[in-house]
């Protein structure tokens, strides 16, 4: 089938013959392209959209052929769900648990904790009613239900959350492992002490407690002091070691106490040479061994992971390692591995390996997933397949026969070696009746759910399949036949019908019909042409409505678009008649033309012809006027309100304000008659004004007296120029630091002011003249001076201009001064010498001088969301070569010496420009902003940057140099927090920035910008070091954005 642009001209093209009123029957269904051939199967690879009878490619492939029920349904099978068979129940990770997930799991295999917990006393869940849910509420009632579940549950597996939420963890934060597993068995020891049943009280001890003592020797005399301690886990040091009995080793060894860190021994009752080590005296039926592999790194400040591959047996002899108590038992076999995978620290997953204490068997069990490990075999496989980013690639060493190596492990559980006996009791642990029933609760629910879901998937499914069989019913009574009846239904909502397997929709065609409430025929190609009988059961099966049958096609509309065509194939005719008569000789009477309203009025009536053909429920709007052998409303109306901006009125551009005829004479051009009556034709509505027409009389006036008074400002310009040159010159200016020999006194203005006279002085005709000095913008609310004569030497000249005597008499006529401000100098002659004095009329006002300073530091010490500019140093500490500023200062003399050419056009205007030194009071006067807050009115005129003493214009934004960037920063954010942004912004890390201030370093991480001396806009500089090669402590950093808070504010730490 042809595109759909082609059909749609093929429906249209009768247009070119066929006057509106001629149109008959087989015009409108060629409109509504009726009689368009039906496409075949197999013709077409996608449907046809401007053909209504194309009904292929609309979703039927899906129905047409046999179809597997489970396409009807996105229901997943329940019994997925189901625990399998001889195997463990796993734990749902709830964002960032899995490390308390594999802990869970090898608390649970060690089958006498298990024990111990089920006899823990819980009334509440002895007495707890089955008809409603049971809630844990002590961290021993919720591990107690857990371990229950996970031994007997039906689940796949099982959700920790309520376990989680009572220990207070945050979900989506990741938490040192080794840490939440000595905080959690110590909150369980404390909880199991408090039970009335003595063999409960010290079940964590039995299990994993164990006895050394720190030995110390004095080398002088010899003497042994020995202090005990307990332990529930061991951590041994994994650095520059390759196996387990290494590391156990360094634990152990002998540490020398000499220089400052020597020994103060009782018996010499001094301070003396000695040796320390570690006694191990007793070892639990449960050894913790952690590998510490997540380490402090003094460089980085923060922790980091060490991947070193570590050799461990699965079974390990601690005898010689272990002194007195020869009965002790020493040989443990390996029970659990945790594995941690990643690289960095602060990221990775955790899932555990644990043998199964009753078969031997290993699983590796990753939160909801348990896998069984074939022939009872540990095998750690992916785990230690993590890519390299270190440039030293290390390879996994080679294992003897009952070893492994791993470099995630982080650690490793050993239970002392059993004798094995007959009796299964010692491996069987019964959950007891008061939690069983809790358990056979929650698997009835998990029950009732799996029938739920499987009804659930019947009842689609069976919906799908008498789907299946209407589809195949209806689809072949869809197609129309020639000369039988037929009807229009939205082509969306058979593709919905037909890709739905179960609800569709009520059938809609509102959106279809134009304003006679008709089928629309720009709409046509969105629907397709069915039969009768087909439109008449999807009617009653769906409802829905208005139905469009053949007696739906407008005439209406049909009409207007054949008007609005014919009207567009004779407006290419009149643009090269009227193009042609506008280049002839004007004769006889003539009448005025906009010349852009002449440039583009074939621009505006094909944009009114558009919007004519584009939708006939707009004939209500307004237009730019009415085509020829146009005898309907359409072409007579105007464009609607919303339109007038979109389409310009013809001939709008020559009239005025008062809506009269424009005296701007350039911008419009007489034409003959002739044109002026095609032009009519298409906008009737169009401004007419004849040959003889007069301007705007109203505009002649304004543009007579607009005249007079730049005349005035002009002469008002030359008089106060010539009385005032020097200081519009800038030339001769009297300065502070060089005080004129003959005079004893200078007059003080706000520098604003000279600004803007000089403005008007340049510029007369499009400045407003100056007529107020405004001194109390220098003044406090008191009427004292706000600067003393230091100060303006310091730097606060910047507001304010100095005059001459002369030149202060001159203003003080020309101009109205509020208030005269003046700086007396007094020469006396002491014993001593001559002295010089300075003294401001009026006198300073202390009070607020001394607020105004405090208020200076204060902001100083305290901002926020200021700016400050970081400069990349090189190595040989000179500062990147400086090359183009990406800011320059523009000059604004220069420019407005341009804008004096520019005699005919408007000064650029700059809407909501404000100045950063100026803030609008509420009566409407401009007021100079201090720095320390306070203002004071001024009169109401333009105001200007505050420049420089000297008058020279200079810009107050910092030029940034090449190789430096400007940070938002606060006075209260630390070093290290500035440290992570430089980081981002220059790709350096913390630990390779060196920053300073003024020439002095900046090191204290923990101190604060505000008390650093860090200012806005100051500049820090940095100098980087080497780049690292240890990507994954480049990693760490990136992960820390805030000081670690490990449990803080978790059930773990008594909160």
């Amino acid at each position: 089938m042809a595109p759909r642009l082609q059909l749609e001209k093929a429906a249209w093209r009768w247009v070119e013959s066929v006057k509106p009123e001629d149109i008959r029957q087989e015009h409108i269904e060629l409109a509504y392209r009726v009689s368009l051939l039906a496409c075949k199967r197999g013709t077409c690879r996608r449907n046809c959209k401007g053909n209504p009878n194309c009904l292929v490619g609309i979703g039927e492939q899906a129905w047409l052929g046999d179809i597997d029920e489970n396409a009807f349904h996105n229901i997943d099978d329940p019994n997925s769900e189901r625990r399998d068979k001889n195997t463990f129940v796993g734990l749902t990770n709830l964002g960032a648990t899995c490390y308390v997930n594999t802990f869970l799991q090898v608390w649970f295999h060690n089958l006498e904790l298990r024990r111990s917990l089920y006899q823990c006393h819980n009334a509440r869940a002895q007495e707890h009613n089955i008809e409603s849910d049971y809630e844990p509420e002590s961290i021993c009632e919720h591990l107690q239900y857990l371990f229950a579940l996970l031994q007997n549950s039906n689940r796949k597996y099982i959700d920790p959350s309520g376990l989680v939420k009572a220990l207070g963890l945050d979900t989506g934060q990741q938490q040192d492992a080794q840490e939440f597993s000595k905080l959690f068995l110590s909150v369980l020891e404390d909880t199991l002490s408090k039970q009335k049943n003595p063999n409960l009280q010290n079940v964590i001890q039995r299990q994993f407690c164990g006895q050394f003592s720190y030995v110390t020797v004095c080398n002088e005399c010899g003497r042994s002091s020995a202090l005990p301690s307990r332990f529930y886990e061991l951590e041994l040091n994994i650095q520059g070691h390759k196996n387990l009995t290494e590391c156990v080793t360094e634990f152990l060894k002998e540490e020398k106490l000499d220089g400052d860190n020597r020994y103060f021994c009782e018996s010499c009752q001094s301070k003396q040479n000695a040796t320390r080590r570690i006694r191990l005296h007793s070892i639990p039926p449960t050894l913790n061994l952690q590998l510490m592999r997540f380490v402090f790194d003094r460089l980085t400040g923060h922790k980091k992971k060490l991947n070193t591959f570590i050799s461990f047996p699965e079974q390990l002899d601690m005898g010689p390692f272990l002194e007195g108590k020869e009965d002790q038992k020493c040989v443990y076999e390996l029970s659990a591995v945790l594995i941690h995978r990643g690289i960095s620290a602060y990221s990775g997953h955790y899932i555990a390996h644990v043998k199964d204490a009753s078969t031997g068997d290993w699983y590796k069990f990753n939160d909801e997933e348990i896998e069984k490990m074939e022939g009872k075999k540990l095998q750690l496989g992916i785990e230690e397949d993590i890519a390299e980013t270190v440039k030293s690639q290390t390879r996994k060493p080679k294992c003897s026969k009952g070893y492994h190596c791993s470099r995630n492990a982080y650690m490793l559980v050993y239970k002392v070696q059993e004798e094995e006996k007959s009796d299964s009791s010692c491996t069987n642990v019964e959950v007891p009746a008061f939690l069983q029933r809790l358990v056979d609760q929650d698997n009835h629910k998990f029950e009732e759910w799996c029938t739920e879901m499987a009804e659930m998937r019947k009842q689609s499914v069976d919906k799908g399949k008498a789907k299946h069989e209407e589809v195949k019913e209806l689809y072949e009574l869809l197609p129309a036949k020639d000369g039988e009846l037929y009807e229009f239904i939205p082509m969306d909502w058979l593709k919905k019908w037909l890709e739905d397997s179960t609800a569709t929709r009520e059938i809609d065609n509102a959106s279809f019909l134009c304003s006679h409430g008709k089928l629309h025929p720009d709409k046509v190609g969105e629907t397709k042409r069915v039969s009768l009988q087909a439109a008449q059961v999807l009617y009653e099966r769906y409802s829905g409505g208005p139905r469009l049958d053949g007696s739906s096609m407008c005439r209406e509309c049909v009409s207007q678009r054949c008007r609005v065509l014919r009207l567009k194939n004779q407006l290419n005719e009149d643009y090269k008649e009227i193009t042609n008569l506008v280049k002839r000789t004007l004769s006889g009477e003539g009448y005025w033309t906009g010349k852009a309203s002449l440039r583009s009025w074939r621009q505006l009536a094909l944009e009114q012809l558009d919007e004519d053909e584009q939708e006939t429920k707009h004939s209500n709007g307004q237009t730019n006027g009415q085509g020829p052998h146009s005898n309907s409303k359409e072409f007579g109306s105007e464009l609607s309100e919303g339109n007038e901006d979109d389409m310009k009125t013809f001939n709008e551009d020559i009239v005025c304000t008062h809506g009269g005829l424009s005296i701007l004479e350039t911008e419009r051009k007489l034409v003959s008659s002739e044109v002026w009556a095609k032009l009519r034709e298409y906008f009737p509505k169009a401004p007419e004004f004849t040959q003889n027409q007069e301007p705007c009389q109203l505009c002649l006036t304004l543009e007579q007296e607009e005249k007079d008074n730049e005349a005035v400002s002009k002469m008002m310009a030359t008089d106060q120029k010539n009385q005032l040159l020097n200081l519009f010159n800038e030339k001769n200016r009297p300065i502070l630091n060089k005080w004129p020999e003959d005079t004893d006194v200078l007059y003080i203005v706000p520098l604003f002011f000279v600004e803007e006279w000089r403005k008007f002085i340049r510029r007369p005709t499009k400045s407003s003249p100056v007529s107020n000095v405004g001194n109390t913008l220098l003044l406090c609310p008191h009427g004292g001076f706000m600067f003393t004569y230091d100060s303006l030497i310091n730097g606060d000249a910047q507001h304010v201009a100095l005059l001459w005597p002369s030149e202060w008499e001159v203003i003080s006529r020309l101009f109205i001064v509020d208030q005269p401000i003046s700086i007396h100098c007094f020469k006396q002659t002491t014993p001593s010498g001559a002295t010089t004095q300075y003294t401001t009329q009026p006198d300073l006002c202390w009070e607020c001088r001394e607020s105004f300073l405090f208020q200076q530091q204060r902001d100083l010490r305290e901002y926020t969301q200021a700016t400050i500019y970081i400069r990349k140093v090189m190595e040989d500490q000179r500062i990147i070569k400086e090359g183009a500023p990406e800011l320059t200062a523009s000059s604004s003399e220069a420019e407005e010496e341009k804008e004096e050419k520019e005699e005919k056009e408007e000064p650029p205007k700059v809407d909501g420009e404000r100045d950063s030194d100026f803030s609008q009071s509420q009566d409407g006067a401009k007021r100079l902003k201090l720095d320390d807050g306070s203002s004071a009115s001024a009169t109401t005129v333009p105001v200007t940057k505050m420049t420089r003493l000297g008058g020279i214009r200079r810009s107050t934004r910092h030029r940034k140099l090449r190789g430096e960037k400007a940070l938002i920063v606060s006075a209260n954010q630390t070093l290290k927090e500035l440290k992570i942004q430089i980081m981002h912004a220059f790709s350096v890390a913390p630990f390779d920035q060196n920053l300073s201030i003024n020439g002095e370093s900046l090191t204290d991480d923990s101190a604060t910008l505000g008390s650093l001396g860090v200012i806005p806009e100051s500049i820090i500089c940095l100098k980087a070091d080497e780049p690292i090669a240890d990507y994954a402590a480049m990693d760490d950093v990136y992960q820390v954005r805030m000081p670690e808070e490990g449990f803080k504010g978790t059930g773990l730490l008594g909160h």
